[in-house]
């Protein structure tokens, strides 16, 4: 016996991954808006996107490819556990190309390429309620976004503003969607922000600990919040390139080389790195041999 065959497929029972697809579609029938589930238990702490590995397990199926990132990276030990742990429940098959995979389930971070349609981005979720920063009751919260009362959210930002002459969110920046829901986009670096507006795939958010999915369909607009004066701006990349590929106006990672005391940059996608770094060594290799015939 297979170690898949000693559990149901997608470890799930059948009526919890129903339950989960349920709120799924409610949630993609109103965008940004938080839908509550019964959040099962995992073999695995909480912490380590429980709520991102229910949607993938409810969602995924023997011909799909999965492919899982933590920060960027597809070999940090937050993606390898994650992904053996789905293969071992469902035999699907796995892979670091964005461009290959079905469902990519990550955290803080979306894949530098531009996802097509038919392919689904999971997020981890660890705080999924955008106004916590301006009101600590959840209840008063559902209230807020019940009438459209954002201002509370809007004054945060100006406080900023006035303190700092800038907003100082570096990450989890809250956007408008489709007009009408303040949502929390996970904590994705503001580089990742305007990749959820008008996207071609789906995008599913999932809060394991607070029992919360919402999603962001395709073709959805998305705003950050800002100020006419103060527009929504990204980190700045501007003349940085990666050390290993040679990428430029990506999101990097800044590592810091104690021996030398040099900083460099490096793509924060890992896949993106190893295949930009190939598909160059490989053009490099083409123009060598064609040198040696001439």
């Amino acid at each position: 016996m297979t170690a898949r065959n000693k559990y149901n497929f997608a470890f799930l029972d059948e009526g919890s991954k129903r339950e989960i697809r349920r709120a799924i579609l409610k949630a993609i029938a109103i965008p940004g808006c938080q839908i509550p589930f019964g959040s099962r238990e995992l073999p695995i702490g909480r912490g380590w996107g429980t709520g991102g590995i229910q949607i993938t397990l409810s969602i995924i199926g023997p011909d799909d490819v999965l492919k899982v990132i933590d920060q960027g990276s597809d070999d940090s030990v937050n993606a390898v556990s994650i992904k053996k742990f789905v293969n071992t429940c469902t035999g699907a098959k796995l892979t670091t190309d964005s461009e290959e995979a079905t469902i990519i389930q990550t955290r803080h971070r979306i894949p530098e390429e531009k996802l097509r349609e038919g392919q689904t981005l999971v997020l981890q979720v660890p705080n999924p309620e955008p106004l916590r920063f301006v009101e600590r009751s959840l209840i008063n919260a559902r209230k807020l976004h019940a009438d459209m009362d954002y201002s509370a959210a809007w004054l945060a930002l100006y406080e900023q503003i006035t303190l700092y002459d800038k907003i100082t969110l570096g990450a989890d920046y809250p956007v408008m969607t489709d007009g009408r829901y303040v949502m929390a986009p996970s904590p994705i670096p503001r580089y990742d922000t305007m990749a959820l507006d008008d996207a071609d795939c789906l995008y599913l958010f999932g809060a394991g600990r607070e029992k919360m999915i919402y999603a962001v369909p395709p073709h959805t607009s998305v705003k950050p919040l800002d100020f006419e004066d103060y527009p929504f701006a990204v980190e700045y990349v501007k003349g940085r390139r990666c050390r290993v590929c040679g990428a430029e106006g990506v999101f990097f990672d800044e590592i810091f080389d104690s021996g030398t005391g040099e900083r460099y940059f490096q793509c924060s996608d890992s896949g993106f790195c190893k295949k930009n770094a190939d598909r160059a060594n490989g053009e490099r290799g083409v123009s060598v041999a064609a040198d040696s015939e001439g």
